[in-house]
């Protein structure tokens, strides 16, 4: 028996009184065409792990492995769903699965053990967690992944790709530029999911930067915009002042340093002003 041989997910569900727990976001991806063509879009998977979190009754993880990965490394905490991925992994080739049963905001990625050195990322990603577990994947030291396909609810999604002007633009978006090049994909409507959530979801694409277009601090670039947005309706001479004491310094000297206005708010500030502020808060701090 191969992988496109295994019972219909639904049944798969039904058989083993799987239902999604709200607790964790969970939300089923039943259309086979649609866990394909996220599957697609992390290229060639020949040769690469691909990690999955949260891959649930295993959707997704069917379509990475029918589309060709190499291996698929499937980190869930929740046990309920376990049988239901060992009998994906006894249906595919052998070593083409392994199971990581963990809380995937815990594990070091780079650590696990894995068939191939590139490794690639795909995820429907539980709400809850999703802007957690991509900031802790931008800020990753070493990058151990070449490409991050991750679906979302779609309002985070335009987070991740928003640029300065935008609505969403904010932490998650020069996060994002300074380590990355994210790229909107294409939304998902809610009833595509079982059950249905309340907001539709989208798919985002993020490849690294070459190492010498990475910025180089992203702890102090994180830490300044947590609270420059924090408190986005004040003034970054207002907003700053906590982050700039942990500095040892004033808002206003830490902005005159970056070139910015101290009146300015910070939806106006582009992701480069943000990386001049983040090095002038590291050089402050010493």
């Amino acid at each position: 028996m191969s992988v496109m041989d295994l019972p219909p997910l639904r049944e798969v569900i039904a058989a083993h009184g799987l239902r999604a727990d709200k607790r964790f976001g969970q939300h089923f991806l039943l259309d086979l065409n649609l866990t394909a063509k996220i599957a697609r879009l992390c290229g060639d998977m020949s040769h690469a792990s691909v990690f999955e979190v949260g891959p649930g009754p295993g959707g997704l993880t069917r379509a990475l492995l029918a589309e060709g990965a190499g291996e698929v490394v499937a980190v869930e905490k929740d046990a309920r769903f376990l049988p239901a991925l060992e009998e994906i992994g006894e249906a595919a080739s052998p070593g083409r699965l392994q199971i990581v049963r963990a809380d995937a905001l815990k594990v070091a990625e780079d650590k696990v053990e894995t068939r191939f050195s590139t490794r690639l990322l795909a995820s429907n990603l539980p709400y809850n967690v999703g802007t957690a577990l991509l900031i802790k994947w931008l800020t990753a030291d070493p990058v151990w992944w070449s490409r991050l396909v991750l679906m979302f609810q779609k309002e985070v999604a335009e987070r991740v790709v928003a640029t300065v002007g935008d609505p969403q633009y904010g932490r998650l978006a020069i996060l994002a530029a300074a380590a990355a090049q994210p790229r909107f994909a294409f939304t998902l409507p809610a009833r595509a999911f079982t059950p249905p959530p309340k907001v539709d979801s989208a798919v985002v694409v993020v490849d690294p930067l070459p190492s010498d277009q990475r910025f180089g601090d992203l702890e102090a670039l994180s830490i300044v915009t947590e609270s420059a947005f924090g408190q986005r309706r004040k003034t970054l001479r207002k907003s700053l002042a906590a982050a700039a004491g942990k500095a040892g310094a004033s808002a206003e000297a830490l902005l005159q340093c970056a070139e910015i206005d101290p009146s300015a708010r910070a939806e106006t500030i582009n992701p480069a002003g943000f990386m001049r502020l983040a090095t002038a808060w590291r050089e402050a701090r010493g």
